[in-house]
């Protein structure tokens, strides 16, 4: 029967009745807006006279709600209130920690991965390299906003007014006026949104630290906030600095796994 209890992996055991209704819960959550029974059976590989009775399953539980009048379906208050719970579970730090470990494992460059605190952007997990690298970076270090690959990919994606709040002083301190940006600070913010528009990543070839470069990505949470940004430094002479890189290319794919974890859907944007 195609329906019944199926090994899986590791020798656990799988429902596979499950995991084929669950693609059509995954569809409408790919999905943007409600969808007719044709297209969503189609969009979760299953004919329409298969798909019904799991969506009449699902109405009943709340996970999925049927238009009257259109007779589309959408998500339902239950699967709301399940993706709202797994949000505030979620923590970024934890979630990108095995990231960034694979990512200083695989290829012996120091990894960093900063949040966006109340001076800045601060460093809360430093991993070293491999080959002994002399950066002064550690847990609680506040990077330069713009004078840092790690500021500059906050910068890419945080709206100006909290990057002139930043640069005025600390976050916390009450009442702060925001600093108006200089020209070459604003050409630096455009330069830094530009290539993560166009690359992915931003990068630092031997400065602030000499002999050091450096990529950096943002991952993003549900909403297209970062969450946190990614970092990895090595010495100029085994990181090279060009965008298709291995590096960059790493770090952009250890940035986008987080964002994927904590929620991101780039096609949402």
């Amino acid at each position: 029967m195609p329906d019944s209890t199926a090994g899986e992996g590791r020798g656990q055991r799988a429902v596979q009745s499950i995991e084929v209704g669950g693609r059509l819960l995954l569809a409408l959550g790919a999905g943007r807006e409600s969808m007719a029974l044709k297209d969503l059976a189609a969009a979760a590989g299953l004919s329409p006279a298969r798909a019904h009775p799991y969506l009449v399953s699902y109405g009943k539980l709340g996970l999925v709600e049927q238009d009257p009048d259109s007779g589309r379906y959408g998500l339902g208050p239950a699967a709301l209130q399940i993706g709202l719970t797994c949000l505030h579970q979620l923590e970024p730090v934890r979630i990108a920690t095995p990231v960034a470990e694979r990512l200083a494992e695989s290829t012996g460059y120091a990894v960093a991965v900063a949040l966006w605190g109340n001076f800045g952007p601060t460093i809360v997990r430093m991993i070293e390299a491999r080959q002994p690298l002399l950066v002064a970076m550690r847990a609680g270090t506040v990077m330069s906003v713009l004078g840092t690959a790690t500021g500059r990919a906050f910068a890419a994606v945080l709206p100006t007014e909290r990057i002139s709040h930043a640069m005025a002083g600390a976050l916390g301190d009450e009442p702060l006026r925001a600093r108006r940006l200089g020209k070459a600070e604003v050409e630096a913010l455009r330069q830094a949104r530009e290539d993560v528009r166009r690359h992915g990543v931003v990068r630092s070839q031997g400065r602030p630290i000499p002999s050091v470069n450096a990529f950096s990505a943002p991952a993003l949470d549900h909403a297209g906030a970062p969450a946190l940004v990614i970092t990895a430094l090595g010495h100029q002479d085994q990181f090279p600095v060009e965008w298709d890189s291995e590096p960059a290319r790493r770090v952009r794919v250890a940035a986008a796994e987080v964002s994927h974890r904590l929620g991101w859907n780039p096609s949402r944007s």
